[in-house]
């Protein structure tokens, strides 16, 4: 069985290596760029202020039929700013996907060679970031079906009549059978992205191959027979990444959300994207010289 835990110093040992010895911030910056290339789309949000259809309404006390017609009116009252918005969201998610699935690549890059590029890589892995995109873009239309379904599912097992009242046993029964759905499958696709992101782009980078070629690579030459140290890789990646999640929350608010802005936070919390991108990349080169991308030692 191979070590989840040996890589660990390794790639503190590299993140070391490459941003500290010596530090350059214009190293940092252009690196920070990649991950936030890396990473749109994955996170973040924003709010928006505009006139609640429940004000008044009591929502808390309405009845789930009540609440759902106001709703309904609302959309209807609002239909071409509904679609718009709607349409822009869609232009904008693609969007999205499509850069950060070339700077996947572009990352991956200058955390093996330790270079702070973007152009030249941007440009070098058009077909791999182009491939990893149609592949993200059919999870994400999996994920909607998923969704779909679950919703489906859950006004049947509801029943008729039953949003006409207080919340009650038929309401209950939908829930429970869309999460029915909605967990299993949702679990598996989860652990399809994130095996996309921490396994299947190396290899697509290594063998220089598209995703769903990627997944056969990675099944039959690294997964088979380890199954059991990749389980245990992503309970500890968990723990690693709950850490993490903590020392981004302490950094945040010790500059009072300044190290939370866009490609700020990128450049500031550097060694923690840094880290995770080396982390997979060191456990999966013990399954072999033709799957090493960084030195044992630095």
């Amino acid at each position: 069985m191979i070590s989840v835990t040996d890589p660990i110093q390794r790639s503190i040992d590299w993140t070391k290596k490459v941003l500290f010895q010596p530090f350059d911030l214009g190293t940092w910056c252009v690196m920070g760029f990649a991950s936030f290339l890396a990473a749109l789309g994955s996170g973040g949000g924003g709010n928006f202020r505009g006139r609640n259809p429940f004000k008044g309404g009591h929502a808390a006390t309405m009845a789930p039929a009540e609440m759902f017609s106001t709703a309904r009116e609302w959309v209807l009252a609002h239909l071409v700013l509904v679609a718009a918005a709607a349409v822009a969201l869609f232009v904008i998610g693609i969007l999205l996907a499509w850069i950060s699935s070339r700077g996947q690549f572009v990352f991956l890059e200058s955390v093996v060679t330790g270079k702070a590029a973007i152009a030249e890589p941007w440009r070098r892995h058009r077909r791999a970031g182009n491939s990893l995109f149609l592949f993200r873009l059919g999870l994400g239309v999996a994920n909607l079906a998923v969704l779909a379904l679950a919703g489906w599912a859950g006004w049947k097992l509801a029943g008729p009549g039953a949003f006409d009242g207080p919340v009650g046993l038929e309401l209950f029964r939908a829930l429970l059978g869309a999460f029915a759905i909605l967990l299993p499958a949702g679990l598996v696709l989860f652990l399809i992205g994130l095996v996309l992101r921490d396994f299947v782009v190396p290899v697509m980078y290594i063998r220089g191959c598209g995703a769903a070629e990627g997944y056969g690579l990675l099944w039959r030459e690294v997964i088979r027979g380890n199954g059991g140290s990749f389980v245990l890789f992503y309970f500890l990646r968990l723990v690693l990444a709950l850490a993490a999640g903590i020392v981004v929350l302490l950094g945040s608010c010790l500059t009072c959300c300044v190290a939370a802005l866009p490609y700020v936070s990128s450049v500031v919390f550097l060694p923690i994207a840094f880290f995770f991108r080396s982390y997979p990349l060191h456990f999966m080169g013990q399954c072999g010289e033709a799957w090493r991308l960084l030195p044992d030692r630095p």
